[in-house]
């Protein structure tokens, strides 16, 4: 069997890491096209060293030449620089591209991949987030697949397996609630980013791990399913599920539901994108029912983490309103981060910037990049 080619954007963050290692473990399906990088260079040289890419990129301009130097006795070729992002995803041997970028970053090479015709493993949720209309309709022009990678939309993915002909009556994204479960605004005033990086069940990166305590996460994916699935803002609800069993859940019209359940693990999503639609054997653990007797399910608590409200308020408004909100949300998170603002500003600087910023009911490329320029600026003007 011809393997598939992989190229993955974003190679060195927690799921360009586990998807490394789920190619590493299926050798005779999978071969590693390019990988990027933008500023662990150290990492992006070890990996290089160990799964031989044709390319990678390190969008680091200030690190080009430390890996340059490395990997010149190991005949693999080396860009730099944002350009080559986009530039790279075209190469002929690349049949999948994984976008593991975070944040906005990823919405210009996922087009520039879609444009060259590369099925798009989609981690990157911000892209539909700021652009699903343009991302979509241009998939669709260019016959490419959108193969859903987080957890949730690779669960109602597969839950549609055999079921595209049957309407969705609605689907349920299911959400852990994060570290500050069934705290109020009075706790969450103190919240360090200590505890908001303490995530019960899943091991992410430091920016989606702050948005799942506030449920931006949550909101994000919201916004993102509507374009993958082709939904209305009223199909799609949002339950926490603290054990993390249930990734998420699909009713249809005959008031049937299919449920896609398993151990919190990312690997399993990110090997169904690369081997669709076939499930390979894995060495994975197994879902043990005698471990969980008790799976429990509430309401999210929108009164207290706004961020959920937000993001259905910004799709129910549509054009750049997403994008708006995405570009607040990025700037916010990073100044928590970098403890300049408090827990609950996040969310107080998103709102005040879907309030303030100019609405674009029909935006283009260009608008998009605009929106979130100008976001951005705003959002530090807060700060």
């Amino acid at each position: 069997m011809e393997k598939t080619g992989i190229g993955i954007l974003g190679s060195t963050g927690s799921i360009g890491t586990q998807a490394l290692e789920v190619i590493e473990a299926h050798p005779e399906r999978f071969r590693i096209e390019f990988i990027t990088a933008g500023r662990q260079a150290d990492l992006l040289i070890s990996q290089a060293k160990k799964f031989k890419p044709n390319a990678v990129v390190i969008a680091d301009e200030s690190a080009y030449d430390k890996v340059q130097d490395a990997l010149f006795d190991e005949g693999i070729k080396v860009y730099t620089g944002q350009d080559a992002l986009s530039q790279i995803v075209s190469m002929e041997e690349v049949d999948i591209v994984l976008t593991a970028l975070v944040g906005y970053a990823g919405l210009l090479p996922t087009l520039a991949a879609i444009e060259a015709g590369k099925d798009i493993a989609l981690s990157n949720k911000e892209t539909l987030v700021v652009a699903g209309e343009l991302v979509t309709q241009k998939a669709r022009e260019k016959k490419v697949r959108l193969l859903p990678v987080d957890s949730e939309h690779s669960a109602i993915f597969q839950c549609l397996t055999g079921e595209f002909m049957n309407p969705i009556e609605k689907i349920i994204l299911t959400a852990s609630g994060g570290p500050f479960r069934g705290k109020d605004l009075e706790f969450l005033k103190t919240v360090t980013k200590a505890q908001a990086l303490k995530h019960p069940n899943w091991e992410m990166g430091a920016k989606i791990t702050i948005d799942s305590a506030t449920l931006m996460n949550k909101g994000l994916e919201v916004i993102e399913a509507k374009w993958l699935f082709n939904l209305q803002p009223r199909q799609i609800e949002v339950i926490v599920h603290p054990q993390s069993i249930i990734h998420s859940m699909v009713q249809f019209e005959d008031g049937s539901m299919k449920a896609q359940m398993g151990l919190p693990d990312m690997k399993l999503p990110i090997l169904y994108a690369f081997s669709y639609p076939e499930r390979l054997v894995t060495d994975f653990p197994r879902f043990d029912f005698m471990q969980y007797p008790e799976l429990t399910f509430e309401p999210p608590k929108k009164s207290v983490f706004r961020n959920l409200d937000l993001a259905y308020y910004a799709m129910n408004k549509g054009g750049n309103a997403a994008c708006i909100l995405n570009a607040a949300n990025e700037v916010a998170v990073q100044a928590f981060l970098e403890d300049r603002i408090s827990f609950l500003d996040i969310a107080r600087f998103n709102e005040r910037a879907l309030e303030e910023l100019e609405h674009v009911s029909k935006p283009r490329l260009e608008d998009y990049i605009e929106t979130d320029k100008e976001t951005r600026l705003r959002v530090k003007s807060y700060i």
